[in-house]
């Protein structure tokens, strides 16, 4: 039992002297803070431009909304015109056809009163 106790306490030794003999190296806290700044500064500044970007974005796609509008009323339009002038093109057509003429005058006939029939 003696012999494990000092074994056990020579490796603690080492272990002791071992962790005194660790040095860490010394930290240039004048570069950390540069480093720290630089970093800050870049990305507020790829902040800004991603606000540009989408506020960019978010504007044409209002400009594109409104253009649609303007062209959904223009084809309205367009549809009701082409609806029109397909059905009084087609009523010309069939006036042609039929061989009616344009009025220049206008007479009445005359019928008299006998000519009709009477009801009861």
């Amino acid at each position: 039992m003696t012999t494990i106790a000092l074994n056990y306490f020579r490796v603690q030794k080492r272990i002791k002297s071992g962790v005194g003999s660790i040095t860490f190296p010394r930290i240039n806290w004048r570069v950390v803070c540069f480093v720290t700044f630089f970093m800050s500064l870049s990305l507020l500044v790829y902040y800004v431009w991603q606000v540009r970007y989408l506020t960019g974005g978010s504007y044409l796609i209002g400009s594109y909304e409104r253009q649609i509008t303007e062209m959904l009323g223009e084809k309205k339009d367009l549809e009701v015109s082409f609806a029109e002038n397909s059905f009084l093109g087609q009523a010309q057509e069939k006036i042609r056809n039929l061989n009616f003429q344009k009025i220049t005058s206008v007479k009445y006939i005359q019928l008299p009163d006998s000519s009709l029939a009477r009801a009861k």
